[in-house]
């Protein structure tokens, strides 16, 4: 997996788990997936980006997410909300925060369809 593709997964997990401000297990969660991608440094950048103020800086992630994600296929794009969905369930939750912006995210990225439709099946 190339760098910016960690960047985007980890980005991913780290918005989603802080709508409602992470906890540890969530911590604990996003290192154990910097760990298994090798992704520490993306994973230290990612938080960085999101830096202090979560509301502040929520529009900027939103347009390095756009501007990044456009030459990514539907697929991959899905796969990597298919990730943090997971993640959550593995957490053993998924607040309504959580599945509210997956949703408004999915739909940004042209594939919120795709995403409730594998919602559906699992």
């Amino acid at each position: 997996m190339l760098s910016e593709e960690k960047k985007i997964l980890l980005l991913l997990h780290l918005i989603i788990f802080n709508y409602h401000g992470l906890d540890e297990g969530e911590r604990e969660l996003l290192s154990g997936l910097a760990t298994k991608f090798e992704a520490e440094e993306e994973l230290k950048w990612a938080y960085s980006m999101l830096g202090n103020d979560y509301y502040s800086s929520h529009e900027k992630i939103h347009q390095w997410f756009e501007k990044e994600i456009s030459g990514v296929d539907s697929a991959k794009r899905l796969s990597y909300l298919t990730t943090v969905w997971e993640a959550s369930v593995k957490k053993g939750f998924i607040s309504e925060m959580e599945a509210t912006a997956m949703l408004k995210i999915a739909h940004n990225w042209g594939i919120q369809k795709d995403l409730l439709n594998l919602i559906r099946k699992k």
